[in-house]
């Protein structure tokens, strides 16, 4: 039998968004999100419904989102379009028992010799996929789908091998080979799970190369961005089949290993690591591709699940509330490929001089898909997939998960349960737990206070960071109120640099931004309002450093849309000081230098107001202390 989880999440039919949460949602379905499948033809007119655009990872990695962020909303217009498509790639699964090859095979490819060539990371990305519908809506065909697709995927492999990005993502197959044997231990799954991490990337030997202490080498697939952002769950998933074998390993080890490694030689200081398009070190102005930020947030969520502990759901959180929002527009209509913690400019750059190590000259534009269309599906899974993370179920109980206001309705023992979280975090310090029950019942509650909090009070008691669980016999309603005492201040960088926090929020200096429409028509997709481009410019001053450590943190009552810079929920105010900063060399007036080239005052200090990093896509977030740089 395969090792339980310590912990498993409920699904969109049990977990319901609320507060800004729920907003925030909404927002991602009234924009680019819920009108994919009418505006962009990689998924309008994608092979995988019988058109003739892309017919590989796009349509799955959206679905992967889409999916639950119809279900958790009740859309039923999104429902609907959700199961259109799933209906029809799953009656276009090839049954033919007499012919192995094509058997089980669910992609669209036109002939077998291009099943041969086919790159199976489709199949592993669209199994996941519909594991989520399944979880969304019980539908009983999901099993034997894929059930019919793995057998395909073990033919797939033992004659024509696992290629290119399948090999170095073999991993995500484990996701529904394990989903699969729970359901029908069969030793052939286990076959596959062994055959994938014979032929796919070995990360344990990949983090320790050489190649991941240099930055600029050029692209490779060990060090693409999403690549390694998935990754960091590997080991663990795969230690359920070495349990199986015999040769049990701390499903925690290696993802720790591998994420210190990261965030030590590529991390960007906001709880993520650089990559523009593979990991490129720690300067500020190299950035992160947004389908890194949400895979690692999913990877974070799993890890979670498997090791049980709370750092993984506080890393994800911490990504969930800076850089996710800072790498959409405010009404989530277009994205960036690649945001920067100091972004003075987005824009395309000239062919022959671009600041991205290995991203293209459009990768820090917003707009539908620049650079490449994997980040405009791929987004989508971002906030349905953290929602449902809120809550999870433990073995004698309900355990709460990552802090965001929503409600969980469950039974326990055939009783009615209902837990709700109701709380403005992370841009307020209460959490109200709210636990209500049909009739008594007897269960664990576990509730945890975060690390970045120095203290709190649970119903007026002191408690320390951590996880408490209340085990009791719940009647009627019951309260657990939590205020936070949440830590603040300067956190240093490399380059005698530094970022302000407040709890999981990053701080930066907010930049006017004018936002230009480009609307154009390119292959044949067109890019019109809303879902056009934009260059971002600005003439606001950006040369500044902190002047002083004195910060006064200013909350605004009533806000709804959290990310917005009309309703920012918190500001801090903050002395800087003008400095001389500069430009990188070749890019005056579009790219900052990684660090100023002077630090002593160029002018006197002033009081100026800075914004949560999600909400201001021009901005200035990590400078320099100035008295400390002098000091230097």
């Amino acid at each position: 039998m395969l090792r339980k989880k310590p912990y498993l999440y409920f699904t969109a039919k049990e977990i319901e968004p609320r507060g800004w949460l729920l907003r925030e949602l909404r927002l991602q379905a009234d924009g680019l999100s819920g009108h994919l499948q009418e505006v962009w033809p990689d998924i309008a007119k994608s092979q995988w419904i019988g058109g003739d655009c892309e017919g590989w990872e796009r349509v799955p990695y959206w679905l992967d989102g889409f999916v639950p962020l119809a279900y958790l909303l009740k859309d039923e217009k999104l429902i609907a379009d959700a199961k259109k498509y799933i209906d029809f790639i799953i009656s276009h699964q090839r049954i033919e028992p007499d012919k192995p090859t094509p058997n089980g095979w669910i992609c669209p490819v036109k002939d077998d010799i291009e099943i041969e060539n086919f790159d199976v990371w489709a199949v592993f990305l669209l199994c996941k996929a519909l594991i989520v519908y399944h979880d969304c809506t019980g539908d009983e065909r999901i099993p034997d789908v894929i059930y019919r697709a793995l057998k395909n995927l073990k033919f797939h492999l033992d004659h024509f091998g696992c290629r290119a990005w399948g090999s170095y993502r073999w991993f995500e197959a484990l996701i529904s080979i394990l989903w699969m044997y729970e359901r029908r231990p069969e030793s052939w799954l286990i076959d596959i799970a062994h055959n994938l991490e014979e032929q796919g990337a070995d990360y344990k030997k990949i983090i320790h190369h050489k190649t991941w202490d240099k930055v600029g080498d050029g692209w490779t697939l060990g060090t693409h961005v999403v690549n390694v952002a998935m990754a960091i769950k590997s080991e663990a998933l795969y230690s359920f089949i070495l349990d199986l074998d015999g040769e049990p390993v701390d499903p925690d080890a290696f993802a720790e290993e591998m994420y210190q490694t990261l965030i030590k030689n590529h991390g960007n200081g906001i709880g993520h690591f650089n990559g523009d398009e593979c990991i490129s070190g720690t300067s500020p102005v190299h950035g992160t591709e947004l389908c890194g930020v949400v895979e690692a947030m999913f990877s974070y969520e799993q890890l979670f699940l498997i090791t049980g502990k709370e750092k993984w759901l506080e890393r994800a959180e911490e990504l969930a509330f800076n850089s996710l929002p800072a790498g959409l527009s405010e009404d989530m209509w277009v994205r960036q490929y690649n945001q920067m913690v100091n972004q003075i400019y987005c824009g395309k750059y000239p062919v022959d001089k671009r600041p991205f190590l290995t991203n293209g000259i459009d990768g820090g534009l917003f707009g539908l898909e620049p650079n490449y269309g994997c980040c405009t599906a791929n987004f989508n899974q971002g906030w349905p997939k953290f929602a449902l993370s809120s809550f999870a179920r433990s073995e004698k109980g309900i355990a709460a998960g990552a802090i965001a206001p929503a409600a969980l309705k469950t039974e326990i023992n055939g009783v009615r349960v209902e837990v709700e979280l109701a709380t403005d975090y992370p841009f307020r310090n209460e959490l109200k737990y709210v636990i209500k029950t049909e009739k008594p019942v007897e269960f664990d509650f576990e509730y945890r206070i975060p690390s970045c909090a120095v203290s709190a009070t649970v119903n007026g008691e002191k408690k320390a960071p951590g996880r408490y669980t209340v085990s009791r016999v719940w009647e009627g309603e019951n309260t657990v109120g939590i205020v936070l005492e949440l830590a603040a201040g300067f956190k240093e960088l490399p380059r005698g640099l530094s970022i302000l926090w407040r709890g999981p929020l990053a701080f930066s200096l907010p930049l006017d931004e004018k936002w230009e429409k480009v609307e154009y028509e390119d292959m044949g997709i067109v890019r019109k309002f809303p879902y056009c481009d934009y260059i971002l410019t600005t003439d606001s001053d950006w040369q500044y450093g902190f002047a002083s450590e004195e910060v006064k943190f200013v909350e605004k009552d009533g806000f709804g849309l959290p990310f917005t810079r009309a309703e920012a929920p918190v500001t801090a105010e903050v002395e800087m000081v003008p400095i001389k900063w500069g430009y990188k060399d070749g890019f005056d007036g579009t790219v900052a230098r990684d660090e100023p080239q002077e630090r002593k005052p160029a002018g006197e200090a002033r009081k100026m107001t800075l914004l949560p990093y999600g909400i201001p896509k021009l901005r200035m977030t990590a400078m320099p202390l100035v008295d400390e740089g002098e000091k230097k």
